[in-house]
């Protein structure tokens, strides 16, 4: 038998469980991946916000990362929030020759509004879309990457061809922050044409940790050989499914139903 992928997260830690670190570990676990994790910061929360942060420093992020990949290597990592422009700077330098495809969901905003990364942080991301595989902003991120306006499926498409081509990154528009009763994420490698995935909106407000757990599935199936739209693909419908099976707990945006989802193929 072969022995499953091994994919490191870097993240924050969410004390409820339905985003960051935890959502990395379930997703990863779920998609048959050997999960590791490097703790950018510690949050205090719930469904109903952030109440709380403490960030860790950069040294002891990269002191995580330096001892899982000396010893048990890697064949994907997942990087959401990194808490501090010198953490940002740090990662960046450590992965920039690990080998392994890269997934770069650039955090800025929680889901209830916290703000989770500071100019000078965004400022820093630079350095990590230039050594990532894929970038998966949303759409109030893409903005704040490129200062374009994405009040059209084109504009969106035009925001994330600039970004990709800017890093020479392949870049995933998420549109679940857009209106309407569809939903229209955008795949844009460098040089290639764009891929459009459209689904129906999914009902109910539990979609918390919906980012953490769409990239840290990307990177699972990345490190399981899967080309990236089919692992785009198969992470949405992971996504999707998780969705469906939310339990419905908590009294604000609620946690996906990782658990539940048996075979996103």
């Amino acid at each position: 038998m072969n022995p499953p992928p091994r994919i490191l997260a870097i993240a924050g830690s969410d004390s409820s469980g339905g985003a960051g670190i935890q959502a990395d570990l379930k997703t990863i676990a779920m998609l048959g991946g050997y999960g590791m994790t490097a703790i950018t910061a510690i949050t205090a929360q719930n469904t109903l916000g952030v109440q709380a942060v403490e960030m860790l420093g950069e040294d002891m992020v990269i002191a995580q990362i330096e001892s899982c990949l000396v010893d048990i290597g890697s064949d994907g990592v997942k990087i959401g929030m990194l808490g501090s422009a010198k953490t940002a700077r740090s990662v960046a330098g450590r992965l920039a020759e690990c080998g392994s495809p890269i997934v770069f969901d650039p955090v800025m905003i929680a889901t209830s509004g916290a703000t989770l990364a500071d100019a000078d942080t965004i400022a820093a991301f630079t350095e990590l879309m230039d050594i990532a595989a894929l970038v998966t902003p949303n759409l109030p991120e893409l903005a704040a990457l490129t200062g374009m306006p994405l009040g059209s499926v084109e504009e969106i498409g035009a925001a994330a061809n600039e970004l990709a081509e800017r890093h020479d990154v392949a870049v995933l528009a998420k549109g679940g922050h857009g209106e309407g009763a569809r939903v229209t994420d955008i795949l844009l490698v460098p040089g290639g044409e764009a891929i459009v995935f459209d689904d129906v909106r999914l009902p109910g407000g539990h979609t918390h940790g919906t980012g953490c757990t769409l990239s840290s599935a990307i990177a699972t199936l990345l490190g399981h050989g899967q080309p990236l739209p089919n692992a785009v693909r198969l992470a949405r419908r992971f996504v999707r499914a998780a969705i469906e099976n939310a339990p419905g707990f908590g009294n604000g945006n609620g946690p996906l139903g990782h658990q539940a989802v048996r075979n996103p193929a």
